[in-house]
């Protein structure tokens, strides 16, 4: 099986925070991965959708499939850190840390892997049409009121308050 891989050293994000965009994304496919990326909020997605893109075009040069490619693995470590100082008060300073990283990606190449989980959802299960009427029950269920009476139970037990 053949690999292709990327990386991007000392990106200005925390390694901590880079993981939890790359957790998301091991295992998927490119596809369905890029489009993930795509909406996430986090700072460190537009830089790891750049990374995806040069580890898909370092795999076309290698004469792999694009429609065939997932992320084998994706690995994030600790770069350099550049130390500051923030000064308190009395003439001291306390230390800051500014964290790098640097992200590892590896390319895979699957047989018979579709294009995308979603795509391949969509063809296969047929939608059913289904019309609104004033019959249909309501999404949310009504909550009991203030005042009426709960059944003696172990949550009225747990939950006893006692008198003033």
């Amino acid at each position: 099986m053949n690999k292709a891989t990327a990386q991007l050293n000392n990106l200005r994000v925390t390694p901590r925070k880079v993981r939890l965009v790359a957790g998301l994304l091991r295992g998927r496919a490119v596809s369905e991965a890029l489009a993930q990326l795509q909406v996430m909020p986090w700072r460190s997605a537009p830089a790891i959708t750049k990374l995806l893109k040069s580890a898909v075009s370092n795999a076309k040069n290698k004469n792999m499939s694009a429609d065939k490619l997932f992320i084998e693995s994706i690995a994030v470590d600790e770069g350099p850190m550049l130390k500051r100082i923030l000064p308190k008060a009395m003439g001291r300073g306390t230390p800051i840390h500014k964290k790098m990283s640097h992200v590892k990606i590896v390319l895979g190449e699957k047989e018979g892997m579709p294009v995308s989980k979603y795509v391949f959802y969509e063809k296969t299960k047929k939608a059913k049409k289904h019309k609104h009427t004033k019959d249909d029950k309501p999404k949310f269920q009504e909550v009991k009121g203030v005042g009426k009476e709960i059944k003696p139970g172990i949550f009225q037990r747990l939950f006893r308050r006692k008198s003033i």
